[in-house]
Parts: structure tokens; sequence; C-alpha cells
């Protein structure tokens, strides 16, 4: 291809912009939709975006749950994930991912063309396009997830929707979508706002949708590991929720009800409980750091004594 092609939602050329060659990954994608239906090309991607992205986030830190090195840095170390607990929270997210997320995905294409989202437009937006609008989409989700988690914990919606999610109060990647499936429909919407919006208001690519779909996955499994990494956001990015945060929230059943930033538990004063109990646990460790050094140094009164018990023996052994 000497020059970029531009294609409708519906396969047909619409504009064609002089000498500007597509990539490997642009020529690919015109491709996969050559003579093949595009609302079933666009599902089938939907879900191995999905599938893909799920689980195989989750696989290193099922991993890390079997390396002994790595347990230090497990949050709850006195709670254990059990081959009957994994067996029956794999069935359900399954379940959520096949029968109810699934059907979504049937008419997520009509949806994005009505809305007037970019399906085989070609060229992809430019690096730095899809990486603010997924910011801006994080952003977005961020607040609308903070004001409707608060909403399922109040006592009627708790009891009815959000309590199935707070079974495991020592989270695990794989209950990221261990949900109810009223409450997977409400926190699902928030995903989809920001994209509607840059549909509506400008240009929204659907390559785009799929990285901020990526990107929503990762944070997902991420905040329900279990596990702190020296490495782990958090650490480089301090307003990132991360795992310690939210694990705390399945620890109390309250506090931190943030999904990707700290802002609006901030704000709302909402992680008070959470920064009293880790200061605690700070003081509690140094403490105990300090109990333990001193316990392995000689006192002063120790030392001569030990010289003088020293000196003696080797006057005995010399006589």
């Amino acid at each position: 291809m000497n020059s970029t092609t531009l294609y409708n939602s519906y396969g047909h050329a619409n504009l064609t912009a002089p000498d500007v060659p597509l990539n490997f990954l642009e020529q690919s994608w015109v491709s996969i939709f050559e003579g093949r239906n595009e609302w079933l090309i666009v599902t089938i991607l939907s879900i191995l975006v999905h599938e893909l992205n799920y689980f195989g986030r989750y696989i290193p830190f099922l991993i890390a749950e079997y390396i002994p090195f790595l347990q230090k840095y497990k949050i709850q170390q006195d709670k254990t994930f059990t081959n009957e607990m994994k067996w029956h929270c794999l069935k359900s997210v399954l379940f959520a991912h096949f029968v109810i997320q699934m059907p979504l995905m049937v008419f997520f294409h009509p949806t994005a063309v009505r809305i007037g989202m970019n399906i085989r437009e070609v060229p992809f937006p430019a690096w730095f396009t899809i990486a603010y609008q997924v910011v801006i989409c994080l952003i977005i989700e961020d607040f609308f997830h903070y004001v409707a988690h608060r909403l399922l914990h109040t006592s009627f919606l708790y009891k009815n929707i959000h309590k199935m999610h707070h079974e495991y109060t020592a989270p695990v990647g794989l209950a990221a979508e261990y949900a109810h499936p009223i409450e997977q429909l409400i926190l699902g919407t928030g995903t989809f706002v920001g994209p509607m919006l840059f549909s509506l208001l400008g240009e929204f690519h659907i390559i785009t949708m799929f990285c901020w779909i990526s990107v929503r996955l990762w944070q997902a499994v991420e905040a329900h590991s279990g596990f702190d990494f020296p490495w782990s956001l958090p650490h480089i990015i301090p307003f990132w929720s991360g795992a310690d945060h939210h694990d705390f929230h399945h620890q109390t059943f309250t506090n931190c009800f943030s999904t990707s930033f700290r802002v609006w538990d901030y704000l709302l004063g909402t992680d008070k409980n959470y920064h009293a109990a880790r200061a605690k646990k700070a003081a509690e460790a140094a403490a105990k750091a300090k109990k333990g050094t001193s316990s392995v140094l000689p006192s002063p009164q120790q030392g001569p004594k030990q010289q003088k018990s020293t000196s003696s023996a080797k006057k005995q052994k010399e006589h």
C-alpha cells in the first residue's frame, strides 16, 4: 500500500490520503476485515482482548503464590487461597464472562457504530492520542467507580448485591470480576462512559478501546492480587490505588473505595482508617526491629565480664 485508505464502519473506502504508508499492524488490521463480517470480527476480537488480558495478568500472581521468596510481599500472609476456593471462583468468573459479558460484547459493535466509533479506519491514532484518551478514561471511570462503589456499600445494595464480591476478605487476581451480575453491569457502565463521550464528541478508535480495556483489566487484577511488590505501581506513582489500598477495603469492608487513584478517598476522607492502620503497622514493625537489634548486641556490663572470663580460662589452660 502506497497510500492510506480510510474505511468507514461498513467497509467502504471513503477517503484516501496520498502517500502515507501503512505500517505492518495497520495493513494487518485492514486485511482482517477484507471479505469478512465486521460485526463478527469485532465480537471475536473483543472476547479475545478480554480473556487474554484477564487471565494473562492473573498468571504471574498465581505463580507468585508458589514461590517462597515472594511470600514476604503477600499482604495478608495468614490467609490461603485454597484449590477449592480457586475452583469455585473460576467457575463463577467463567459464568460471568460467557453468560453475562459475552452477550454485551455481541451488542458492542452496533453500539460502537451508532455512536461514531472508528473501526476499520487507518492509520491508527498516534500513540500520544491513545495514551491521553486512555488516561482520561481512567479518570472518568475512577470517579464513576468511587460513587457507585460507595452506593453499593449502603445497607440494601450491599446485602443483596455487593456482598458476593466481599466473600474473599483476602482478594486474589482471579476474583477481580467475581461479583453479582447487577454489580458487573453497574460498574461496567463506568468503563464505557469515557469511550462513548470521546466517540460522540470527537475521534475515538476501537484500537484505543482495546488498549483502554487492557489497562482497566490489568489495573483490576493487580488491585485484587494480594501482593505488594517493591516494583508495584503505588511505589512509583504515589496516588495510584494498588493492591495494598484495595486489600484494606476487603479486610475491613470500609474505606478505600477508589479503583485506580487514591484522590477521591483522600479528598472525601474515606482513607483515614487505612492510613491509621498502616501507620500502626509500621510503628509495630519498627519497634520489633529495634527490640531485635538490642537483644543481639551485648550490654556494656557484659563486655568486661566476658573478657575477664576469657582471660581466666586462658590462664588456666596455660597452667
